[in-house]
């Protein structure tokens, strides 16, 4: 085996595993954003998540596809953008959740 095909499987290799990094982080924030849909709580701006989907299912990105590094990145920010509002909830302490009419 020559030295070009060995650095052509290394980048293959180093691509397949962002892209299945970048479909796990998929797969997490459909979960995330289906379950606190189910208890009934926040999931920030819609378009944060759809933008985030549709980053990833496009084409176009800042660098080219074979690349995911920025998908991920996208996928990730929108994650935690996601699971903000429950990190502000855990963050309270048992007094401050119990007072009426607090809308967080």
């Amino acid at each position: 085996m020559d030295s070009t095909t060995a650095v052509l499987a290394v980048v293959a290799v180093a691509a397949a595993l962002l892209l299945a990094a970048a479909v796990a982080l998929l797969v997490r924030l459909i979960r995330a954003r289906r379950g606190l849909r189910r208890a009934g709580l926040p999931t920030g701006p819609r378009w944060v998540f759809w933008g985030a989907v549709l980053y990833f299912v496009l084409p176009t990105d800042l660098l080219p596809d074979p690349v995911y590094l920025d998908d991920i990145g996208v996928l990730l920010l929108a994650l935690r953008t996601l699971r903000a509002p429950l990190a502000g909830r855990a963050h309270r302490t048992p007094a401050e959740a119990a007072r009426p009419g607090d809308p967080a």
